[in-house]
């Protein structure tokens, strides 16, 4: 997504042949640094993924508009997990004047969430004050259309960044970067208070049924996803848009992996797939009893199978195999 990567154009083109780790590993902090990085990375894809193949194994939750955005999320943010192996744990500067940067696809899995954060909280907007209308209107496969629409604009301008000279690109990027910043901080803003009155005025007419809770879990749960991808993009947001404003350089850290700002983005990766399950009991049912279940007693199966063949090393005989694998 143009404007979400937040480049800073002030580093000069550095040759960087060989990869360090993100820090040196000489001291007991820089190695929790490390350590840190390196399990954010892998718990953003376990947990997304694992959420990715509950949505795919229940054909309810497929059927919900709501769980496709889920399920986009997930899969950017499965990228995002995998891309700050490389950005992360790395000495990595993932600007345009450096030797080392991803040719703006990594901070484009960023703002693909940004992008599906922001639909589905103006798709349970819109199932809020018009309900009917929105079962007329909003079909699965529109929905789908939909973020097929956004994941296509989001590569689309990682191409246009890409073909373009330098100089086009840096202000075609600080120009969205300065306009969408703004625009959909303050836009997820007034929908989430705007979705929160209208939910509480619209829940508290109707009577007490299955159908009114999950309703008033489903439209609290956006709520919270959006605030707290706010609380962890706001103030790498707002240090860009200061920036512009004051018309000054932006603070440069060594790398991504040491920087604060660009570390919070990638922790609301993984907090958005536990809010999910925290908020959702039929995906988190599905999680459970039919993906992590599942993943646990395959990995039993080849502990057992693994030990057996020790066995069969150290003993010289096997008898036969005690799991079907």
């Amino acid at each position: 997504m143009s404007g979400l990567g937040g480049i800073n154009h002030s580093a000069p083109l550095k040759s960087q042949p060989a990869l360090s780790t993100v820090v040196p590993l000489n001291s007991f902090g820089n190695v929790l640094l490390f350590l840190f990085n390196v399990t954010l990375a892998s718990a953003i894809v376990v947990v997304n993924f694992s959420v990715l193949l509950a949505i795919m194994v229940n054909r309810s939750l497929r059927g919900e508009n709501r769980f496709m955005y889920m399920l986009s999320t997930c899969c950017s943010d499965i990228c995002s997990g995998v891309s700050y192996y490389y950005v992360g744990v790395l000495d990595v500067q993932d600007m345009y004047d450096s030797a080392t940067w991803t040719h703006y696809v990594a901070p484009t899995f960023l703002g693909l969430s940004y992008m599906a954060i922001l639909a589905a909280q103006a798709d349970r907007y819109h199932a809020v004050i018009a309900p009917l209308k929105y079962s007329q209107r909003m079909t699965w496969n529109r929905t789908l259309l939909i973020i097929l629409a956004y994941w296509l604009y989001a590569f689309f301008m990682v191409a246009l960044n890409n073909l373009l000279t330098v100089g086009v690109s840096k202000r075609l990027t600080s120009i969205g970067a300065f306009v969408s910043n703004i625009f959909t901080v303050v836009i997820m803003i007034g929908l989430n208070i705007r979705l929160f009155l209208i939910a509480k005025y619209q829940l508290e007419r109707e009577p007490p049924s299955m159908e009114r809770e999950q309703k008033h879990s489903s439209v609290i749960l956006i709520i919270i996803v959006a605030m707290s991808f706010l609380c962890t993009w706001l103030p790498f947001i707002l240090h860009i848009i200061v920036c512009n404003f004051a018309g000054s350089t932006c603070y440069v850290f060594r790398n991504e992996g040491t920087d604060p700002l660009r570390i919070l983005p990638r922790v609301n990766a993984l907090v958005t797939p536990l809010l999910y399950i925290r908020g959702c009991m039929v995906l988190r049912s599905t999680l459970l009893t039919k993906v992590w279940k599942l993943c646990c007693g395959t990995w039993r199966q080849l502990m057992a199978y693994s030990l057996e063949l020790l066995h069969h090393g150290v003993n010289g005989s096997l008898s036969e195999p005690p799991l079907a694998l």
